[in-house]
């Protein structure tokens, strides 16, 4: 793995049960890059984002992120390495407030201990004092400000999509996956947010890989795209490279679609 590789995947395989999932996927991610990660509905993009994040265990295969292996590494242990992901369908925690929903991704960085906490001395008002102005700034940097003390179910959708790319930001990561965070809005909407991964990109120093079913959001965007098809890599390459590729227009994305 060189030194300005972020991410390598190598001949994973995902089965479950007599279902192959995914089938000898290999993806090479560098430091700073906006990637593209697009398929048919059932392609397996969603899968490869759960084992790259430790909710599912490769069934053979290797990943690795930095330079060492996260196979085996619960979710929480991921995290904290530098991977944080949004969800196809928002998974906010509805009932708490929208400060707590970024003040609890704040803590998996917390150096205070158990009993500390429970007594709230030591390090533990100076260090929940530090998260909760951090997490006020973040949430100041995605319009949230004013709904600081709302509870997160009660946003518009185009809030809480915003809300949970803050939470992931709260965990500090390196390597930021989004699972269609265009899901649901309307162009407008579209554009507003292709503008802020490209500013978040750009002003947190983050790798981003991207699952969008939005050409124009994909090709707007990501400077170069993998293809899956059934579980397999069919095609890898820039937008234009994709855009002109009979492979991909055949299995995917149509003539008209694609331009």
């Amino acid at each position: 793995m060189s030194k300005n590789e972020l991410l390598r995947a190598e001949n994973v395989s995902q089965v479950f049960g007599g279902l192959r999932a995914v089938s000898n996927f290999d993806m090479q991610i560098n430091r700073g890059e906006l990637i593209g990660l697009i398929g048919p509905n059932g392609a397996g993009k969603t899968t490869v984002f759960n084992f790259i994040t430790g909710v599912y265990q490769p069934t053979t295969g290797e990943v690795e992120f930095d330079g060492k292996s996260v196979v085996g590494l619960a979710p929480y242990e991921i995290t904290q390495r530098g991977i944080a992901r949004t969800f196809q369908n928002i998974r906010l925690f509805s009932e708490l407030s929208v400060l707590d929903n970024v003040k609890i991704a704040k803590h998996c960085h917390t150096k205070y201990g158990l009993l500390e906490s429970i007594f709230r001395v030591g390090r533990y008002e100076s260090e929940e004092k530090q998260i909760e102005d951090e997490c006020r700034e973040l949430l100041k940097i995605f319009k949230l400000e004013d709904k600081i003390d709302e509870t997160a179910k009660n946003l518009p959708y185009g809030a809480q999509r915003r809300l949970e790319i803050a939470r992931a930001l709260a965990t500090q990561p390196k390597l930021l996956l989004l699972d269609e965070p265009a899901a649901g809005m309307n162009p407008q909407e579209t554009h507003e947010l292709m503008e802020m991964i490209r500013w978040i990109r750009k002003n947190f120093g983050l790798t981003v890989l991207l699952i969008e079913h939005d050409m124009s959001l994909v090709m707007g965007i990501c400077e170069r795209l993998y293809v899956l098809e059934y579980g397999m890599i069919i095609a890898t390459g820039t937008p234009e490279e994709i855009q002109n590729n009979p492979e991909v227009i055949r299995a995917y994305l149509g003539a008209e679609t694609i331009n």
